[in-house]
């Protein structure tokens, strides 16, 4: 079953950050993984929530999105985020197909 990685990220240290960008960015598709959504500017219709950097990471199944997650080549990148930005991650399944 597909499985979505979904980030809200608050960037606190911009020009580092730039850094985590280009070393997560092919990670992904090491494991099967694809971006649908990786910063695009958000537009609030209900409610407060109000995320500064948004982005959806489709992957095959919760298993592989976990592998990249927990990976060697996601690790470095990760590090960098977690000193450069304050983030929600969540881990969800999509629905199966009819």
């Amino acid at each position: 079953m597909t499985a979505y990685v979904i980030a809200d990220i608050e960037v606190l240290e911009p020009v580092e950050y730039e850094e985590y960008k280009k070393l997560a960015g092919p990670t992904p598709a090491k494991f099967g993984g694809r971006y649908i959504v990786r910063g695009a500017p958000v537009h609030v219709v209900e409610g407060d929530w109000s995320p500064k950097r948004f982005v959806i990471l489709e992957f095959p199944s919760l298993e592989q999105a976990k592998a990249w997650y927990d990976s060697e080549e996601y690790g470095r990148a990760k590090a960098i985020r977690h000193r450069t930005a304050k983030s929600n991650v969540i881990f969800v399944e999509g629905v199966n197909p009819a």
